[in-house]
């Protein structure tokens, strides 16, 4: 009887030793999933530099990303200021508003300076291409000189408004040591003024300007309305 229960017991014995199979594939399954945490630690150390860049490239914005122009802060939207055309037309200043606006200031007979800046506004507009509907040129004759007739020619395309000198100089504002005339000012789709470009421009300066007005209108594709 004994000699028979231990012939029973022997399929026992193999179940029993048939467990370490699972317990080895339950192993091999845990070292496969360590194996690729471990590779996939690896990736990350090899790729970080390249997502250091792109972070500081796109979110950090390096030294050669930033503006040429000045930032105006707080921005000033536009005044309600009467203004005249050069025919005789009255209208406010706020009229100009849903176009980006290059803003120059200067007396009637428009000296060097001012047909310097006379030029650089016109080659700016010029050099945005198909985006140059996106810009209009303005002139703001701050006195109430004639305008010379030698100068119509560059005129054309430009909105050219008489403005009481008080009332623009209670919204624009000079960088220190400089006059008013002596910069370019950018206004906005929405009425702000929120740039100032350097006074005394030169055709490098003029190339640093374009790269702000690029990157403005990229930026402001639904802000405005082309041509006026």
């Amino acid at each position: 009887m004994r000699t028979n229960a231990a012939a029973q017991d022997v399929p026992l014995g193999l179940t029993v030793h048939a467990l370490p199979v699972a317990d080895q594939a339950a192993a091999g399954a845990a070292d496969t999933r360590s194996g690729r945490w471990k590779m996939l630690a690896v990736l990350l150390v090899c790729a970080s530099p390249v997502i250091a860049s792109y972070f500081a490239y796109y979110v950090v914005r390096p030294e050669g990303r930033r503006n040429f122009g000045e930032l105006i802060n707080p921005q000033r939207p536009l005044p309600l200021i009467a203004t005249q055309t050069l025919d005789g037309q009255t209208l406010q200043l706020t009229a100009l508003k849903n176009q980006w606006l290059l803003l120059s200031v200067a007396g009637g007979a428009c000296e060097l300076r001012c047909e310097k800046n006379l030029y650089f506004q016109r080659q700016l507009r010029e050099s945005l291409g198909r985006e140059k509907d996106r810009l209009d040129r303005v002139w703001l004759v701050n006195d109430g000189a004639p305008v010379r007739a030698a100068l119509q020619p560059a005129l054309v395309s430009s909105t050219v408004l008489r403005v009481a000198p008080a009332a623009l100089t209670q919204w624009l504002e000079p960088a220190a040591g400089k006059q008013l005339e002596d910069h370019l000012y950018l206004v906005d789709p929405l009425g702000n003024l929120m740039m100032r470009f350097p006074a005394n421009m030169d055709a490098a300066s003029a190339a640093k300007v374009k790269i702000d007005l690029d990157r403005l209108l990229r930026a402001s594709s639904s802000w405005d309305k082309a041509g006026r």
